[in-house]
């Protein structure tokens, strides 16, 4: 994956493991940061007008990442008398780890990338663009387990894309239990 977005090296996956974590990339400034950190490494001042927030708000959320070992600093470079510090994701994937924290800690259960996804598509299903499937199955957890991998590895092509074109695209995946409706047993 070396010839992949960004340009700097980082890990394929890193486990979410504690609370700290998983509420840092709760925050919709933080993920943006995240997913413009795909892109390439970038200073605050190139996030802040990115998102056209102030450099003191990016900085804050920018320290949040680096001290729960989200991002990091990748390069520097002197300007003038100051030296400017790009930064970049410590991983292309991040995902919530399915085992109990080392420390015991409970995962914060308010974080939920589905619930961000239907947030970001209103606009686009208010204009006719918003492509979308649902589907129900029985599974087993080894059949779930399976699907989930093949799911990451697809998240991880589209992360490795070449960022092009003028339009940002969101792609979400989830698999969860529910209670849907099914069938009875067969007589």
């Amino acid at each position: 994956m070396a010839d992949n977005p960004p340009d700097y090296e980082l890990a394929d996956r890193l486990a979410l493991t504690r609370a700290e974590q998983v509420k840092a990339i709760g925050h919709p400034l933080r993920t943006t940061i995240l997913q413009l950190l795909h892109e390439r490494a970038a200073t605050v001042t190139e996030l802040a007008s990115s998102v056209g927030r102030p450099k003191s708000t990016v900085a804050h959320h920018v320290a949040v990442l680096r001290r729960t070992g989200l991002v990091r600093v990748v390069r520097t470079r002197k300007v003038r008398a100051v030296e400017e510090r790009f930064y970049g994701r410590t991983a292309r994937l991040f995902h919530v780890a399915a085992e109990p924290s080392a420390t015991g800690d409970a995962l914060p259960l308010d974080f939920n990338d589905l619930a961000v996804a239907a947030q970001e598509s209103g606009p686009a299903y208010a204009e006719g663009r918003l492509w979308g499937f649902v589907r129900h199955a029985r599974l087993t957890e080894e059949q779930v387990s399976q699907f989930w991998d093949r799911m990451a590895a697809l998240v991880e092509e589209f992360d490795a894309l070449p960022r092009s074109g003028d339009t940002v695209y969101g792609f979400a995946v989830g698999v969860y239990p529910t209670d849907h409706p099914r069938l009875p047993p067969v007589q």
